[in-house]
């Protein structure tokens, strides 16, 4: 007979996350740290527009600008995107498609820990001697000349953290192939299940070429190799393609899953199937396959020549027509619904002329001719921040609220939600909105300053009084998030009222083993389905019977953080330190001796006796 041990206290619980493989744990872990990261890459892009707002400004040095810039993009895109996509993933995935958990559990917790230790050390650099101040891209010809410590702490800390990220990639991959639960054929996949598909197979193919160009990086910088260097018979440009190659494909691996998370709102709050789904899932594929094909788009001023920047200029305009494609499906699923304006859905309607405004330019950056004036000017980043921030920040925005009663089983306040919606969405466009023609107008990026009476001081001011918008916006929801929290005030499983998918037919939150019997899906949208025939409840695919479960392990933690203190050897060997070997030597074993007992540890999870799962009321605990 199991027995449950209901866990309380401080102490409990946060040993009880430390050790977690439950993806639903694991799904808090990345909202909590990547919402950290946010902050962290926020207050960076305040110090970066209050030194802005006026010309001649002296509120940070040259070179301390050129850290915070670096880090504010590194932080961005690799510490608080793509874990906050992985919260959601995490969140959602199993339970959409019918899952008790991801495919290895184990793996999805040492992805975590790996993310997070990786950036933690990335971090660190602030503290011990500078950050990085090459630019978020890090070219070799900044990067390899640049002086400290910063550039290291950016090679290792981002390959500790890119290893996490590809480990769940493949996770998601597998999880989603094998663990559906019958009748979800590839067909009857939700979209956010459909993106997080296609993204997963992205990770796999896009982190490679990344490693490889970290590695290479770091023997330059460590061991003297000269792979970049162009006095010493290397190439520099190999920098660019490599990183490219993952670059422009980690845009789509960011929106995909915002595509996905508006996809679900669109058809929920139309009360509508979402139009044109297969045509909808086609795109996504197609979006995915492009997206490695357009690369050297950042590089048509590197001097490749008319031929290559005319076949990836033809590309990039390719990819415009499945976002098309998605863009009206969107709209035509409103078209004729019975649309509830609640505040995923604001996010929804929003997100389609911002990010429509971010896809015309990127079509303009695409014509090499005209990107010969465009590149690297702040008309650049305008496009950038209307894609990332008008795409990926207002689909994680809308995720999080729409998502958060079955992640938490507390509904974040309607009207909060609506403060924040609107001061951030007028505080985004009054910052980047201006920024296209402070660019046309010659404004260069990644400049700390610039002269007075160039035309350039008022569309400063604009941008940096909208960034405090949006930084007041962001500080409603922290409050509206506190303020929940404290009332605790408990709600359904489909607190919205017009569920579609299978992660409303369960508690919120759901119970640790998701399902207690796995649901027999009859079609697209399948709680749907069975809400239309009346039923309350999904149709068992199987009679009850006992549960396996993964037991929690430590072992996750442990193996990420040896790499975290072998990193701190292998940087400052450089400095003939004699203490670097041991602590490499120690960090190296910590790994690999956590390994070796995953490896001849003889675990096999328990199970839940079917006994047990007959009582409702207990949602949590281990056998």
């Amino acid at each position: 007979m199991s027995t449950y041990a209901n866990k309380k206290g401080f102490g409990a619980t946060l040993w009880d996350y430390l050790t977690t493989v439950d993806h639903k744990k694991i799904a808090i872990l990345y909202l909590i740290s990547g919402g950290l990261f946010f902050v962290i890459g926020g207050l960076e892009a305040m110090f970066i527009r209050i030194q802005l707002a006026i010309p001649n400004n002296d509120f940070v040095s040259a070179g301390f600008y050129n850290e915070i810039l670096t880090m504010h993009g590194t932080t961005m895109i690799f510490l608080a995107a793509m874990p906050l996509v992985f919260a959601v993933m995490n969140a959602v995935v199993p339970l959409q498609i019918g899952a008790r958990d991801v495919a290895f559990p184990f793996l999805n917790s040492l992805g975590f820990w790996l993310f997070f230790f990786g950036g933690l050390f990335l971090n660190l650099s602030w503290f011990l001697g500078g950050a990085p101040d090459a630019g978020w891209t890090s070219y070799a010809s900044l990067s390899l000349h640049s002086e400290g410590h910063g550039i290291d702490f950016y090679v290792l800390g981002l390959q500790i953290s890119g290893l996490g990220t590809l480990i769940a990639g493949i996770n998601f991959l597998v999880t989603i192939i094998n663990m559906r639960t019958p009748g979800m054929t590839y067909m009857r996949m939700p979209l956010f299940t459909w993106s997080t598909f296609v993204v997963s197979a992205l990770i796999l193919f896009a982190f490679p070429p990344l490693t490889v160009g970290l590695v290479l990086m770091m023997f330059d910088r460590m061991f003297g190799s000269n792979f970049f260097d162009v006095a010493a018979g290397g190439n520099t440009i190999i920098w660019e393609h490599l990183f490219w190659i993952f670059g422009h494909p980690e845009v789509y691996i960011l929106i995909l899953p915002a595509f996905g998370i508006f996809s679900e709102i669109f058809a929920t709050f139309s009360r509508k199937r979402l139009f044109g789904y297969s045509s909808m899932v086609f795109a996504t594929v197609l979006i995915g396959f492009l997206g490695f094909m357009v690369w050297a788009h950042h590089m048509f001023t590197t001097g490749l020549g008319p031929i290559a920047n005319a076949i990836f200029a033809v590309a990039t305009m390719a990819i415009a027509v499945p976002t098309g494609i998605k863009i009206f499906n969107w709209i035509f699923t409103m078209w004729g619904g019975s649309v509830k304006f609640t505040v995923p859905m604001l996010y929804a309607v929003a997100f389609i002329p911002s990010f429509t405004m971010g896809g015309v330019t990127g079509i303009m950056n695409a014509s090499a001719p005209a990107d010969y004036q465009f590149h690297d000017s702040y008309f650049v980043v305008a496009h950038f921040h209307y894609v990332i921030v008008g795409g990926v920040v207002l689909g994680l925005l809308a995720g999080v609220t729409f998502y958060w009663p079955k992640m938490f089983g507390t509904m974040l306040s309607e009207k909060l939600g609506k403060v924040t919606f609107w001061t951030f969405l007028i505080g985004f466009h009054l910052t980047f909105f201006i920024q296209h023609f402070l660019g046309l107008m010659g404004m260069p990026r990644r400049v700390f300053t610039f002269l007075d009476n160039q035309g350039l001081n008022t569309g400063n001011m604009i941008s940096t009084v909208g960034a405090f918008l949006m930084a007041f916006a962001v500080i409603v929801m922290v409050i509206n998030i506190i303020i929940t929290s404290a009332k605790n005030k408990k709600v359904g499983n489909d607190p919205w009222g017009d569920g579609r998918t299978l992660e409303w037919a369960i508690p919120s939150p759901p119970p640790f083993y998701n399902f207690k019997q796995l649901p027999l899906v009859r079609g697209l949208d399948p709680y749907w389905v069975e809400k239309m025939e009346g039923k309350k409840e999904m149709t068992p695919a199987e009679p009850l019977g006992d549960i396996h479960m993964p037991n929690s392990s430590i072992l996750p933690l442990t193996i990420a953080s040896g790499l975290f203190i072998a990193a701190f050897g292998a940087l400052y060997h450089m400095d003939d330190k004699t203490w670097t070997l041991p602590i490499m030597i120690i960090g190296l074993l910590v790994t690999f001796g956590s390994m070796f007992i995953r490896s001849v540890k003889d675990d096999h999870g328990y199970h839940i006796h079917k006994e047990d799962l007959m009582d409702d009321k207990d949602k949590g605990g281990k056998a």
